[in-house]
């Protein structure tokens, strides 16, 4: 049966308890943009992973980051699309649900929250791991990793149980820090004109044309993730429909621009014949000696500190995702009522918060117990499937878009290059994505096969499970299946 294809008009709040919602109409553009780039990461996915993606793909690892920023605004095209039909906070989980059915839909739910939990719970091995290591040289106090990664789940918690305009401010005022000592790197870069003189070798075809570029697009793909998070606080935007598509747009293409600069001046920075050998010797110390050398020990220390506050402002933004995912299937009873509860003063679902929070906790003090590496076993292994999760995420959600319009013919004007060719090609093109980076784990994990395929394994398993549960939903509660994915809230 056809459902009616009516997007949201512009109205004002229905007049309901304040527990019962989130908080409306309270981020712009720009608060959207600065959670979805801080969940990126920029100044540790510079630092961490650009130095791997020019060992692996040579001079031309810049135009990986901007040819998968180019799929990302492919994808970008349909998922905006769809946007004004979707009337809730469960982005991928709402979009899948609605084009490709109720089962699918709650499979994505399950593999959603897995995945931004993986996500996670998986940096606060790397943010115990960075924080312990960065106090210990700058102030000689060596405490073990697990000390940080507690407190910063204590102050994840908090921020993400205050208002979501708290986390807002600071999640800006963090990713303002990191990314103006990327760009003071850049200005010293560039005025002294790198190490032999400024070229643009990386953008020719026959360095980024190489058969080694596989290895820098994957990385570049993980690079991206939670982008697509804009759509989770369609609840909590002002004029969601126009707010959602803009925050969208502006946060991959600020990625890609970003990316794939930066990596080009920290090839330039080093020269082109030499940018690969000095990434060979020393990937994680690559931008900390470009630092002393064009800036100074000082700038080296700052961005040692801010590389620790990028973690937190990913932990946040992550938090925030995974809440408003359990306030969804909480509103649609798929999870328990109790999860959707709202704080009557700061809007914010507090008791998804504290659940997350708890989990974060079990986790890290496990992992510590059986005493694995905080970033090599831990962040890594961790963090993997995560990655993986939300790839196949986005490769079903551009398919999902294609079966709705498709199944909604009144598309209201909308064209066939919105509603079928780029939301198509992003799917397919996602899905090889998605194989380049499960052929190529072992960049992300260091690890070997068996444990490699094991991580990627727990992503159909996840995805399995939730299609599972509709099934039995269909069947035991006919009245909670047939709301999956469409509950309003405006």
């Amino acid at each position: 049966m056809t459902e009616p294809l009516v997007p949201i008009a512009p109205q004002q709040p229905p007049q309901v308890a304040a527990e019962s919602h989130l908080r409306r109409g309270t981020l712009g553009v720009a608060d959207i943009v600065f959670f979805v780039v801080a969940a990126a990461a920029p100044l540790t996915v510079m630092a961490a992973v650009a130095p791997l993606a020019i060992l692996f793909g040579g001079i031309g690892a810049p135009v990986a980051y901007l040819a998968v920023g180019v799929l990302l605004v492919l994808f970008a095209v349909g998922f905006t699309a769809m946007t004004p039909y979707i009337r809730n906070a469960g982005a991928f989980y709402s979009y899948i649900a609605r084009g490709l059915g109720r089962p699918a839909g709650l499979g994505a739910a399950l593999l959603a929250v897995f995945s931004y939990n993986a996500l996670q719970i998986g940096l606060f091995g790397a943010f115990g791991f960075f924080a312990a290591s960065t106090v210990d040289d700058l102030l000689g106090v060596d405490l073990p990793w697990t000390v940080y990664a507690f407190a910063g789940i204590a102050v994840v918690w908090f921020l993400g149980f205050r208002s979501v305009n708290l986390g807002a401010k600071v999640l800006a005022a963090l990713l303002i820090a990191e990314t103006a000592i990327l760009l003071l790197l850049a200005v010293a870069v560039l005025a002294k004109g790198g190490a032999s003189g400024l070229t643009f070798d990386s953008f020719a075809p026959s360095n980024f044309l190489a058969s080694g570029m596989s290895g820098p697009l994957g990385l570049a793909a993980a690079a991206f993730i939670g982008f697509e998070a804009t759509a989770i606080y369609r609840e909590e935007a002002r004029d969601p429909d126009r707010t959602v598509p803009r925050a969208t747009y502006l946060a991959v293409g600020f990625l890609a621009l970003f990316y794939a600069f930066i990596t080009w001046v920290i090839v330039q920075a080093f020269g082109s014949a030499q940018a690969v050998g000095v990434a060979a010797k020393n990937p994680p110390e690559m931008f900390f000696t470009a630092m002393t050398q064009y800036v100074g020990g000082w700038a080296t220390d700052v961005q040692r500190v801010l590389i620790v506050t990028s973690l937190l402002a990913a932990l946040l933004a992550f938090h925030n995702a995974i809440t408003r995912y359990v306030y969804a299937l909480s509103a649609e009873h798929a999870f328990p009522a109790a999860l959707g509860r709202v704080h009557p003063r700061h809007g914010s679902p507090w008791v998804a918060g504290v659940a997350q929070s708890v989990l974060a906790v079990v986790v890290v003090a496990v992992f510590a117990l059986i005493g694995v590496h905080p970033y090599n076993e831990f962040f890594l292994w961790v963090n993997t499937p995560g990655v993986v999760g939300i790839l196949v995420l986005q490769a079903l959600a551009g398919f999902a878009v294609v079966a709705f319009f498709r199944r909604n013919p009144a598309a209201h004007g909308e064209g066939p290059l919105r509603t079928l060719i780029a939301p198509a090609a992003a799917g397919v093109l996602l899905v090889a994505a998605t194989v380049l980076v499960c052929r190529r784990l072992d960049l992300f994990t260091g690890a070997g096969p068996a444990v490699n395929w094991s991580l990627v394994a727990l992503t159909p398993a996840v995805f399995l499970v939730g299609v599972a549960l509709a099934v039995r939903l269909r069947r035991v509660r006919p009245d909670v299946y047939a709301k999956l994915g469409t509950t309003d809230v405006d």
